[in-house]
């Protein structure tokens, strides 16, 4: 497949790298030369520096056969323009743009995105991927890390383990007999800094990250057998109402269960515009970093809080100030992943990376077919791949234990026909048209893109 990514930041790279990988023809066009020679320099790619929009730019960048383009740069009006000329001038086929001004993703205005008129014909907003990213973590405070798969049906927790789990030096292999009926496997663990995936006769140690993927009904289950209560979320803070905080505040009003939230804005506009917006959420004007602010917030009677600002720092702050007010969880937003191994030492619970979840969801839009989705675990350390099995893999029909998976790699749950999923166990068949879910080491990522390839002809 031809592909065209427009934006070499930090998503464009995540992209490219995904789909560059998988031995797919692609092309990076962005503006700052610097960001072009990255991608260029570290992935298999081609690079053009310019203006994705103009036409002679996306000619040298081979849109005349491209069979996609992604418009992912920091514009939303230069993406929707790359998306009108790739469509008016090259005809290419599929095109994806980021938008994130809440006034173009409306939805009386849906009908901007028909092929008369712009057209695009999938519309990601990182906002509203980071709104779900907070929802789900919200949903599971005992995790700090959540994403859902194989239709909603498995959830991928990671849990920080502490000196009172009950199941802390027991091997694995151990774990699956004494439990018998849970449908749920660690997929991976993080030592010390380091990620692996764990062997059957590992034991799990105080201060582990642990990394489960677990049956949705069987969540609450997993969670007491790791030592986690289920806290029920009643009333959150928000830190930050700009377009991130608002789609929070916006997702909880619209609940059932009636969470009720603060929101706390610097910028006297944001927070005037949100108070507008909000019917039942109070919006306070002033510094998150403020205690007497906190303090007004009801903080300490708070179950949570979401540091949601443009500003890692001010948000890891937040979270911790909060935290010493006496709030007992606290969720950041954080663009910089080098930042997340200063999460544990600050005490700061679970975080959000919009970039990830963003990949991520322009990642499910563009697969071929067998990968359905695709969740980064860390720093890009590693990956969370679903994937459905057809008749050309070459593990359709093969017992897991018999599949030459490399060391990194585990079978996390298998969707089987009907819709039924089950644990994987080394006897059970992996079957044409079940869909799997996979942990792997990035290292090891393309030999599972080998496992999981479709012959040519397929296409």
């Amino acid at each position: 497949m031809k592909v065209i990514i427009c934006g070499a930041g930090q998503v464009g790279w995540q992209i490219a790298r995904h789909l560059s990988g998988e031995r797919n023809d692609v092309t990076v066009v962005d503006n700052n030369p610097d960001l072009v020679r990255r991608a260029t320099d570290t992935l298999d790619v081609q690079g053009i520096a310019g203006f994705a929009s103009y036409p002679d730019i996306l000619d040298k960048a081979g849109a005349r056969d491209a069979d996609m383009i992604i418009a992912a740069t920091y514009s939303d009006e230069v993406n929707m323009v790359t998306c009108q000329v790739a469509h008016s001038v090259f005809a290419i086929p599929r095109k994806i743009a980021r938008l994130r001004s809440q006034s173009y993703l409306d939805a009386i205005y849906s009908d901007l995105y028909r092929r008369d008129h712009m057209p695009i014909d999938v519309v990601i907003s990182p906002e509203k991927e980071v709104a779900d990213a907070a929802l789900q973590r919200l949903s599971a405070p005992a995790a700090f890390d959540t994403e859902s798969f194989l239709e909603g049906q498995a959830q991928f927790l990671g849990l920080r383990l502490t000196e009172d789990c009950p199941v802390l030096n027991t091997p694995l292999r151990q774990l699956t007999d004494l439990f018998s009926t849970l449908r749920s496997l660690v997929v991976a663990v993080r030592r010390e800094g380091t990620l692996f995936a764990p062997e059957p006769g590992d034991q799990l140690l105080a201060g582990d990250d642990c990394y489960i993927m677990c049956h949705v009904e069987d969540v609450t289950r997993t969670m007491e057998i790791f030592g986690k209560d289920q806290r029920k979320q009643e009333r959150v803070v928000l830190v930050g109402g700009g377009n991130v905080g608002l789609a929070v505040a916006m997702a909880l009003e619209g609940r059932a269960d009636r969470i009720r939230a603060k929101v706390i804005e610097k910028s006297r506009k944001c927070a005037e515009h949100a108070a507008d917006l909000l019917e039942r959420t109070i919006v306070l004007n002033g510094d998150g970093l403020d205690s007497a602010l906190l303090a007004e917030a009801n903080i300490s009677r708070a179950d949570a809080v979401l540091t949601v600002t443009d500003d890692d720092k001010v948000n890891m702050l937040a979270a911790v100030r909060a935290k010493s007010e006496g709030c007992p969880y606290a969720i950041a937003l954080i663009n910089d992943p080098t930042l997340v191994p200063l999460m544990g030492p600050l005490g700061i619970d679970a975080y959000i990376n919009p970039r990830a979840t963003t990949v991520s969801s322009i990642l499910r839009h563009i697969r071929h077919g067998r990968v359905r989705g695709v969740y980064s675990v860390g720093d890009a350390e590693g990956e969370v791949i679903e994937a459905e099995v057809l008749s050309t893999s070459p593990i359709a029909g093969q017992r897991i234990r018999d599949i030459d998976f490399p060391e990194g790699v585990l079978v996390g749950a298998v969707m089987q026909e009907g819709g039924k999923v089950v644990r994987p166990t080394g006897g059970l068949r992996i079957e044409e048209g079940n869909v799997i879910v996979l942990f792997a080491l990035s290292k090891d990522v393309p030999e599972v893109e080998r496992l999981l390839q479709v012959s040519i002809d397929f296409f």
